[in-house]
């Protein structure tokens, strides 16, 4: 069965954005990033909210990770310009369960705080991977939109770079 991986960066104070939806501050250069990219060679298959799809949208980037099958969750979002977008407005956790059945790899969450609530309520992500970036944003898109229930991690990986992000990875008990 393919795993779920919530893989997001993030600030020491636990926001993947900031409250308008930019990101600015992350650390886009460093010993991090070769790691970050290697990665994606682990999934085929990616998941990300409207919100965030929309940052590349807002630059011009219709298919952000054209090696990957991509879904965009959203209930007011119809159609997507890009024919290898699919757009999912209904059943989320019927989708993503049907995902995690079909032989391949692991399937990336990318972003989504609220996506990441719903997944999370479900029981559907098995792993968090966290790039915790040395920057604080104050206020912001949390890691996970609204209350979710207390779930156990356990730490499986860390890694420190010299750029100061560090990379943990839990996995759901």
């Amino acid at each position: 069965m393919r795993m779920l991986k919530y893989h997001v960066a993030s600030t020491v104070d636990g926001f993947i954005a900031r409250l308008d939806g930019t990101f600015d501050g992350f650390p886009t250069e460093g010993d991090h990033v070769d790691d970050f990219l290697a990665s994606y060679a682990s999934y085929d298959a990616v998941l990300m909210g409207r919100k965030t799809y929309e940052v590349g949208l807002k630059a011009g980037v219709t298919d952000p990770y054209p090696t990957m099958k991509s879904y965009v969750f959203s209930r007011s979002m119809k159609e997507s310009t890009d024919p290898r977008i699919e757009i999912v407005s209904e059943r989320a956790c019927e989708l993503v369960r049907h995902l995690k059945g079909e032989p391949g790899k692991d399937i990336w969450l990318c972003g989504g705080a609220e996506l990441a609530r719903t997944l999370f309520d479900d029981r559907l992500i098995d792993e968090i991977i966290i790039k915790l970036n040395p920057i604080l944003f104050g206020a912001g898109i949390p890691l996970v939109a609204g209350g979710v229930r207390q779930d156990a991690l356990e730490l499986r990986h860390a890694k420190v770079y010299q750029s100061g992000v560090v990379l943990l990875t839990y996995r759901v008990k």
